[in-house]
Formats: C-alpha cells, sequence, structure tokens
C-alpha cells in the first residue's frame, strides 16, 4: 500500500527511498550513522508515512477495543498512547497497533499495507456496538521524533508534510530508526515475528499485553505461558561478525552445530555496536552459544528471557 504513495519527503537533499514493505519514505540521507547520532541526541525527525493508519470513532470504541485486544484500554485518558494486539484463538499474534485517544476516537498506526486486513476483521466484530472505522492512511501521515514524549510517534496531515519537515529538521531515514530499533529489542510484526508467535516470545508482556484485564481471544495462551513460563521461541539481539560487508536476509535460518534453531528477522547497522539482527531462536538454545546465519557467526544478547514469567514452579 506504500508504494501507491510516495512521501513527498523524499524530495528533500540527499533522500534515497526504501525497499520492500518500506518503500515510499527515504532509507536514508546520505549518512546513516550521522543520522543515528543526530537521532540519540534528542534532534531530527523520521518519516514514517508509509505505514498504514486507521481511525476507530463512536462512543463504544474504548470498551469494544477492551474486549477485543490484549490491551487495557477502559480508561484510557486523551493524550495518553498506547500500543496492542489481536490474537487468534490459540495465541498468535494477527494484528498489532499502536496508537492515541483524542475524546472521540482512537487513531492507530500499524504496519504498511496491513490496513486492509486490520479493517476485515474489525468490522467483522462490530455487531451491535456503536464505533465506526474508517482507513486514513490517505489523509494523515506517521512522524517520529526524539524528543516528543514516549513514544515519540504524532500524526500530520498529509497535506502539511513539507511544512513540518522545515520545522523539525533534520530529516533522518529509516534505516537509522531501524538500528536504534532493533537495538532497543521491540520487534515488527511480520518480520521479527511468524504466524506462529505468541506475545511472550516476542517481549510484548507489558508493552501491548495488560496481564490484569478480562478475556480476550488467546488470552487462555497468554496466561499460561506466563504463569507456567518457558515461551516455545525467545526473540533475542543479535550481535553479527562485522568482517561480512552484507546483512542477512529476513528469513534467513539461524544455525546450531548445524541445526537449525530459529530465523533472523530484521538487521541494521549501528553506529556504536555494528551489524546487529533480531532472531527468533529456541527457548532451549544456550544464551551463551554462538550462532550462525548465512555464514556469519552471531553472538547473542538477551531480549527474552526463556524463563520469563514462571511464576508457577513444577514440583520436581
Amino acid at each position: 500500500m506504500s508504494a501507491t504513495r510516495p512521501s513527498p519527503l523524499l524530495d528533500l537533499p540527499g533522500a534515497v527511498a526504501g525497499d520492500g514493505r518500506d518503500a515510499g519514505v527515504a532509507a536514508h540521507y546520505g549518512s546513516f550513522n550521522g543520522e543515528q547520532r543526530t537521532l540519540e541526541s534528542g534532534a531530527g525527525f523520521v518519516d514514517l508515512s508509509h505505514r498504514d493508519v486507521v481511525r476507530i470513532s463512536g462512543p463504544d470504541r474504548l470498551t469494544w477495543l477492551h474486549a477485543l485486544t490484549s490491551q487495557h484500554l477502559l480508561e484510557l485518558a486523551p493524550g495518553q498512547w498506547t500500543s496492542a494486539l489481536i490474537l487468534d484463538p490459540q495465541g498468535h499474534v494477527e494484528h498489532a497497533f499502536e496508537g492515541v485517544d483524542d475524546g472521540t476516537a482512537l487513531t492507530v498506526h500499524t504496519e504498511p499495507g496491513a490496513a486492509v486486513a486490520l479493517l476485515g476483521f474489525l468490522e467483522r466484530m462490530v455487531f451491535m456496538s456503536r464505533v465506526e472505522l474508517a482507513d486514513v492512511s490517505d489523509e494523515l501521515a506517521v512522524m517520529w521524533r526524539p524528543a516528543l514524549d514516549a513514544p515519540g510517534y504524532e500524526y500530520v496531515p498529509r497535506a502539511e508534510l513539507a511544512a513540518y519537515a522545515r520545522a523539525a529538521e533534520p530529516a533522518c531515514g529509516l534505516w537509522a530508526y531501524e538500528a536504534l530499533r532493533i537495538a532497543r529489542g521491540v520487534p515488527r510484526l511480520g518480520l521479527d515475528t511468524d504466524a506462529r508467535t505468541i506475545p511472550n516470545e516476542a517481549g510484548w508482556i507489558g508493552s501491548a499485553v495488560h496481564l490484569d484485564k478480562g478475556c480476550y481471544r488467546g488470552q487462555e495462551t497468554v496466561a499460561r505461558v506466563h504463569t507456567l513460563g518457558r515461551p516455545p521461541r525467545r526473540l533475542t539481539l543479535l550481535h553479527l561478525d562485522g568482517t561480512e560487508n552484507r546483512l542477512p536476509a529476513v528469513g534467513s535460518p539461524l544455525t546450531l552445530e548445524g541445526r537449525a534453531v530459529g530465523v533472523v528477522g530484521t538487521s541494521a547497522r549501528h553506529h556504536e555496536l555494528g551489524p546487529i539482527a533480531l532472531g527468533l531462536v529456541k527457548r532451549n538454545v544456550p544464551l551463551d552459544a554462538v550462532l550462525d546465519v548465512d555464514g556469519m557467526p552471531a553472538a547473542q544478547e538477551v531480549v527474552v528471557d526463556p524463563d520469563v514469567g514462571l511464576h508457577v514452579r513444577p514440583l520436581r
């Protein structure tokens, strides 16, 4: 969907367009290492206008979404950003979004091209609830600024993007943003996860999953794994061998002594850490094991503890 609405900020000096699902915005403006340092200093902005934006309005919107999603939304205050997941009955993550309510509507953003499927699911769940749903991706663009309060996102009318860029400069590309995201261990749905991913594996407990709320689809799996610990897989930060002038493709297998133990998700070149990536590996892979991806050694740094949860320890 992003390819149908390329950002006007691609006309800024030095802009080099991204590719794949990140086409339509700038990957960088000439120096992704310098752009990382700019963002870490609290300056600049990142154009995320390729992300899809959905508006959910109506007096029942928060109670309705509270029942459907993993997040506690009944007391969401205007101006407070939140993130949530929609799971299938087995607890696998189907949709992930972040957004803010303004007192009349909750406006959320999700992965490029994901709005159609998200809206399709939500529309089937409306029944008698007083909610209205709309894809407003062509109206609103997502921007990110480190100087803003967490999580740093804001919505800008697309017609005002050029003026926004002049006021918020300097522009920093998606590669810089992604390098900092990966270093924080924050996954992207569909890139760092797959159709079998449950929230416990990807570090979403606490941020996108509220453990003290009523029933929602897939809750039983989340609660069981959180209580007993030991999710089937765990998200890990990979430090790649910097001697190779390449990054692994999304979905590349991770192996240990020739045995497949996981897959690689997104990767980037961090200005201090060097080449890094996120990976999903089997829970029982030793934390200190050096893995292999596409012929490159990959050391692990824990993102999700293999015993995350484990509030009830089984009798031996």
